[in-house]
């Protein structure tokens, strides 16, 4: 493998990775891209999303305008909104800025995304910063006059609120802020999260950008300004660029410390090594960037992440397509990082905003993703309606080089790294170092230590909703996700049980494999009766177990899950050890035996058998308390109510293992037909017991 100074800290007087932040769940809506999965298949098919202005919009703005004005990337339906999923009255709901409710909407996601239950971060150091700069809304709302105004217009189109509003629904206490750095803001809001996640002073970031472009007012501004490409095309470093097009959408981010990522066991699309903030200062123009804060933000990045400029292998560029612009960002690039690289080893660049156009406050964090999910999938996507270099980017002496087509990383024996850069139009300058996860947490964990094994021939899926309607639209989009991705029914049930919330109108779709899975999954979308589905309104309710009693054993119980299993094991173990001073033969070789071999008839001997059943019983019991099932009630049939009196603490294992070879041994010399005078506890203390640990 090649040495570079990823590894290194003479570059840095840290180990970066030990500062390193780890993205765990992300989450977007965007033209034509309505989660991640899509937008990478819009990115890796090298499509874009720029269309005319939909006619529900900018009724202001008149058709002859140019398509500078007219054309854009836009998203379906920006008014739909589940305003009952969040509590929130449809009065209020009408007052709110959609940019509220489509970031309360991709926060959600993106922690499930993160398996993260939202409710369990209730009154946790959970930070939020969202990146934003319009208020179309707000105008809107105005333009009414005063008999629009309400009660609730206040909190509807405060800025400030985007952020706040997140964290009052989930109650988190960590920083909650919405930040404004014109074009730059939803990555500086990244950089943001960052350093408050590594101060300490928040446990966990949620980082967001968002952009609507509700008003034809905004397109008219834009155009005026002059930074509109008259012909609705971005041109990112062409000959032909002249401008910028508009997009809107959003996109979040989950953000934690790599080290709790990887004792957490999260997958981790990537991690951010190191980013930079600053300001142009004076300029020949308060809107004209500068080259020289360009590269020296570029430069403090990498120096935070302790890594070299030849070991950066692709930017996403700011990349907006102006003629201006684009020579000044391809300059600091080049002295930062590209100069001395030479033809063999040029640095890969390329621009989203040629896919999904320029999402203003929200483009950075577009970016972000577009690396990301780069990085996740090992491929790198073409860089839209590029041709001919602008003849005031050399690209070849700059050690530059757009990517036209989809193509794999350079040196992939290397660990992947990518650079976002977004600057701001007043001159904030932000850029992100990312990486590749470590090999250690490039997949996705239980957490549990426990190996991902199937313990039953069938599965369970759990699906939830907020009323019949939800949940047959959560039962459709599991099934198209689960088509697409493949994935092993076990861990689909995993995540489901342990990552999602689980709402009052519940159904449980069982399947021995993912074709009845996805039968059942059918048959509850559609609304339709199925043996495969079980359905209902969840209640508040106690946990009773019940144990077997004689009869339930079978040659080679419990030897695939103590394989499997090292908690299961060591409860076997442990009351194996109490059972076998008491019995003239191993007990665990005799579980296991399979049904040809010698000592397998052996347990099918009452003084075998009620041992066997006491032993299997007590290890399962321990085997789902450590996975946090603890029972209200504990009940038992037979040999069954002395597991359960050991379980409940009415007896230690010494005195139950007594008891319990005792008992087998006396059942097994009875004669047939012969009376025995059993030993039982009241009926209040072991046929049906609470469970003392409650």
């Amino acid at each position: 493998m090649t040495t570079n100074t990823f590894d290194s800290a003479e570059t840095n007087p840290r180990l970066p990775d030990e500062e390193s932040i780890a993205v765990i769940g992300m989450s977007c809506r965007l033209p034509m891209a309505p989660d991640p999965e899509a937008f990478w298949e819009l990115l890796r098919d090298g499509r874009s999303s720029i269309t005319d202005v939909p006619e529900d919009r900018w009724q202001t703005v008149e058709p002859a305008a140019d398509a500078g004005v007219r054309r854009g990337g836009f998203l379906d339906d920006i008014g739909e909104f589940d305003a009952g999923f969040f509590g929130i009255s449809p009065r209020e709901a009408a007052a709110m800025d959609p940019q509220q409710r489509l970031v309360l909407e991709l926060s959600w996601e993106a922690l499930e995304d993160g398996g993260i239950v939202p409710s369990r971060l209730r009154e946790s150091r959970t930070s939020v910063f969202v990146g934003t700069l319009r208020d179309d809304y707000e105008s809107l709302v105005h333009r009414h006059g005063t008999a629009a105004i309400t009660q609730h217009t206040m909190t509807g189109v405060n800025r400030g609120i985007i952020a706040n509003r997140v964290s009052y629904y989930l109650g988190l206490r960590g920083p909650s802020l919405t930040v404004d750095a014109a074009q730059s803001s939803s990555l500086v809001a990244v950089h943001l999260a960052c350093e408050s996640l590594r101060s300490g002073e928040s446990s966990l970031a949620i980082a967001a950008g968002v952009n609507l472009n509700i008003l034809g007012e905004g397109a008219v501004t834009g155009e005026r300004f002059g930074g509109l490409s008259p012909d609705g095309v971005a041109y990112t470093f062409d000959a032909r660029a002249n401008g910028f097009v508009r997009g809107e959408g959003g996109a979040v981010v989950v953000l934690k410390p790599l080290a709790r990522a990887v004792a957490d066991g999260d997958r981790v699309y990537g991690v951010i090594r190191g980013s930079a903030v600053n300001n142009d200062g004076a300029t020949p123009g308060l809107t004209v960037p500068s080259r020289e804060a360009q590269r020296i933000v570029l430069r403090e990045a990498y120096a935070k992440a302790g890594v070299g400029p030849d070991d950066v292998q692709y930017v996403e560029l700011h990349g907006t397509g102006t003629p201006v612009g684009d020579p000044i960002e391809a300059a600091a690039l080049g002295e930062a990082l590209g100069t001395g690289r030479g033809t063999a080893n040029p640095l890969l660049v390329g621009s989203a905003k040629t896919n999904v156009g320029h999402l203003e406050g929200a483009a950075g964090i577009v970016g972000l993703l577009k690396a990301l999910l780069s990085i996740r999938h090992r491929r790198i996507p073409a860089s839209l309606n590029f041709e001919t270099p602008n003849p005031a980017i050399p690209l070849d002496d700059l050690g530059l080089s757009v990517v036209r087509e989809l193509r794999d990383w350079p040196h992939p024996e290397r660990r992947l790294l990518a650079g976002v850069s977004s600057f701001g139009m007043g001159g904030t300058n932000c850029h992100v170092v990312l990486a590749e996860a470590p090999a250690v947490v490039a997949g996705h964990g239980t957490g549990s230590g426990e190996p991902a094994s199937v313990y039953s021939a069938v599965v369970p899926w759990v699906v939830s909703g907020r009323g019949e309607d939800a949940l047959r639209a959560q039962a459709a989009k599991l099934r198209s996700a689960a088509v697409v991705r493949d994935a092993d029914p076990m861990d689909v049930s995993w995540s489901l049980l342990t990552t999602r919330t689980r709402f009052q109108t519940s159904a449980v779709v069982l399947g021995e494999d993912r074709g009845s899975l996805l039968a059942g999954l059918d048959a509850l979308a559609a609304g339709l009766p199925s043996p495969q589905v079980v359905s209902g309104t969840a209640q508040e309710g106690r946990l009773a177990y019940l144990f077997t009693g004689q009869g339930a054993q079978r040659n080679g119980m419990g030897r695939q899950l103590y394989e499997a299993s090292p908690v299961f094991a060591a409860a076997l173990d442990e009351v194996c050890a109490a059972l076998d001073p008491h019995l003239d033969h191993p007990l665990r070789p005799i579980m296991f035996a399979p049904h040809d071999s010698p000592h397998a008839p052996l347990l099918h001997q009452t003084r075998y058998t009620q041992p066997a059943l006491f032993a299997l019983e007590t290890a399962l019991y321990r085997l789902l308390e450590h996975h946090g099932l603890h029972p209200d009630y504990l009940t038992g049939h037979s040999i069954g109510e002395l597991t359960a009196a050991h379980l409940a603490g009415i007896l230690t294992l010494h005195d139950a293992a007594t008891l319990v070879t005792t008992r087998a041994r006396l059942m097994h010399t009875a004669p047939p037909g012969g009376t025995m005078i059993a030993i039982q506890a009241p009926h209040d203390q072991v046929t049906h017991l609470r469970h003392r640990a409650r």
